[in-house]
């Protein structure tokens, strides 16, 4: 779920428990538009981490340790000027609206107690943190000052009266959960969640569309389909949600997908998650729950934007590469065609008594073709008949060199294709910097990245593949990029084990390590499954995967990373579980346990 009205209910409420009466020790602003608060509460420290970014606008408790700018900002120094030795008095949210109020209590020069409240407005790319004097609602500073060239209906600078975001006019869900729907209202012709979430403060569509599962309820379905016993299931369920917020029974989820387990959202109420389709871990604090949501964010993010250069390189390197294929199967085409300058030459010959000089065309019988069918055969007037026969031999032997030299270009090609498609794959996979840059390696390695000026090269870092254990105690590894599956295969793997890999789909090499012992059918089929989820038809039911001895997989002389040829295998079909990563996971805690 989004960081919507819902979440800053929890986080407020957590916030609360902790820091009330607590003082501030120290401000940072580690970013342009974000700070952290150091903070003393009884025997306990806290870091609060507010943030005003466009795109992870949040605030929570952080253990991460950022680096700070050797000079503080102009708006850092400003808060730790009205903060710093400050109690926090006051925790809350505007509503159910993405405001939340933070109160500090100090005394100016004179001794007089003064409050200064601290807005943080989570609205997206308009989001901002804003100090004010509480007793005058005039704006001290703000982390973005927005004049009126901006924004007409509001200015947020210093000396200005605060003004609130422009209303929408929805309802607080803590006052008013009950819905009166009247359905010749033409305006509500939508989607029920989509009515929800215009209706209510703070409701994002995808708390939304949680309500709706909470009800039994197709989000999709239109309001004005309801029936009178669907309404009333909606109105329960919107009093059910009214109850978690106003006594704080909140639970942090983060949700992750059953065959990737891979996040994909974190949520507070339980009741809105279809454990069906979703696997969810449950965590110790909201801002726990949310610091590991964003760190990982941030990692994905920051790889998505390191990887920028690679994925260009890999996206124009199969796009000639597959351009090129087309043309040369064109020639190929071409240089088959050219089989009939040879049975021409040898008509020719079979001819020459029949064969005048000077002639343009001759017709001769085509002993060739079963039909034996006459056929027209251009010749050249200069020429003798002998000559004409010589000049189609010509023809065709040099098509016939062409012929070998586009097979041994297609060939290369296509080699050239499918690594760029296992490169390609590796991108889709990597969730680390560690695995980036090995990937970024492998290229400059087969020449198709420059090398960077680097200092003295350092010693190699030891690979560290994903394994999982089995059902049957077997570890299974899996290479994430060509890197990896070279020197999982080739070094790392004994003779004994076997090897699996998906039938013509890029894919990684997933090796069970056997210990020279006999492996059963289902730690086989689980390292097909690893397979198939590790490879381009990880969505597809039915995956062809081969398996054989590592004995039997040779790589050939100049084949580039990852590439390799097999023999003596067989084949499995499977369907990658939902569950399997869950299962090996488990397997792996069990052993250790």
């Amino acid at each position: 779920m989004p960081f919507d009205g819902i979440t800053i209910s929890a986080i407020c409420s957590e916030l609360k428990s902790a820091l009330i009466n607590s003082k501030i020790d120290k401000v940072y602003q580690p970013e342009a538009d974000e700070i952290i608060l150091n903070i003393r509460a009884f025997k306990n420290k806290y870091k609060l981490l507010i943030s005003a970014t466009s795109k992870y606008p949040r605030l929570h408790f952080t253990n991460v340790q950022k680096e700070n700018p050797k000079s503080p900002p102009m708006f850092c120094m400003l808060m730790r000027k009205h903060l710093q030795g400050s109690k926090i008095v006051h925790i809350s949210q505007k509503d159910m609206e993405r405001i939340i109020y933070i109160d500090f209590e100090s005394y100016d020069e004179l001794g007089v107690m003064k409050i200064k409240r601290l807005i943080i407005e989570i609205m997206g790319k308009h989001s901002n943190i804003i100090l004010i004097d509480k007793e005058t609602n005039i704006i001290i500073d703000s982390i973005k000052r927005i004049p009126s060239d901006i924004n007409r209906y509001r200015e947020v600078l210093p000396g200005r009266e605060y003004i609130f975001p422009p209303s929408q006019n929805k309802a607080n869900l803590l006052n008013d959960s009950h819905i009166e729907i009247h359905r010749e209202n033409e305006q509500l012709d939508l989607p029920l969640f989509k009515y929800i979430y215009t209706h209510f403060q703070g409701i994002s569509p995808s708390s939304a569309r949680g309500i709706c599962h909470m009800a039994n309820l197709d989000y999709n379905m239109n309001v004005t389909d309801l029936s009178d016993e669907e309404l009333n299931m909606l109105t329960k369920s919107l009093i059910k949600l009214e109850s978690i917020i106003k006594e704080h029974n909140f639970i942090p989820y983060i949700i992750k997908s059953f065959l990737e387990n891979e996040i994909i959202d974190f949520n507070v109420i339980p009741q809105f998650i279809d454990e069906q389709f979703y696997r969810v871990d449950k965590l110790h604090s909201i801002s726990n729950m949310l610091e590991y949501f964003y760190s990982q964010k941030d990692i994905l993010d920051r790889l998505k934007q390191k990887s920028s250069n690679i994925r260009k390189i890999v996206s124009t390197n199969l796009s000639k590469l597959v351009k090129k294929e087309k043309k040369l199967n064109r020639e190929f085409n071409t240089a088959i065609d050219s089989e009939k300058y040879k049975i021409y030459g040898e008509l020719i010959t079979a001819n020459l008594y029949q064969i005048k000089e000077g002639e343009a065309k001759v017709h001769l019988l085509n002993y060739y073709n079963p039909d034996e069918e006459y056929i027209t055969i251009d010749l050249d007037k200069k020429l003798s008949p002998s000559q004409n026969a010589q000049r189609y031999f010509k023809k065709y032997n040099k098509s016939k060199t062409a012929k070998r030299e586009i097979i041994n270009q297609l060939e290369e090609t296509r080699n050239e294709i499918k690594y760029f498609e296992q490169v390609n794959h590796s991108l889709e996979i990597i969730r680390s910097m560690n695995e980036l840059e090995e990937l970024r390696l492998e290229l400059i390695e087969e020449g198709y990245l420059k090398k960077r000026n680097i200092p003295k090269k350092k010693k190699e870092r030891k690979m560290e593949f994903v394994n999982f254990l089995s059902s049957d105690g077997f570890t299974i590894y899996v290479g994430k990029n060509n890197k990896q599956n070279d020197y999982l295969t080739l070094k790392f793997s004994s003779k004994k084990d076997l090897w699996f890999h998906t039938k013509d789909i890029p894919g990684s090499h997933v090796i069970i390590s056997t210990k020279g012992q006999e492996v059963p059918e289902s730690t086989i089929k689980e390292a097909a499954e690893l397979a198939a989820f590790h490879s381009k038809g990880k969505l597809s039911s039915q995956v062809p995967v081969d398996y054989t001895l590592i004995k039997n997989v040779k790589k050939p002389s100049g084949a580039k990373l990852g590439m390799v040829i097999y023999d003596d295998y067989n084949t499995m079909y499977v369907t990658p579980r939902k569950d399997l990563y869950e299962i090996l996971e488990k397997n792996k805690e069990t052993s250790h346990s």
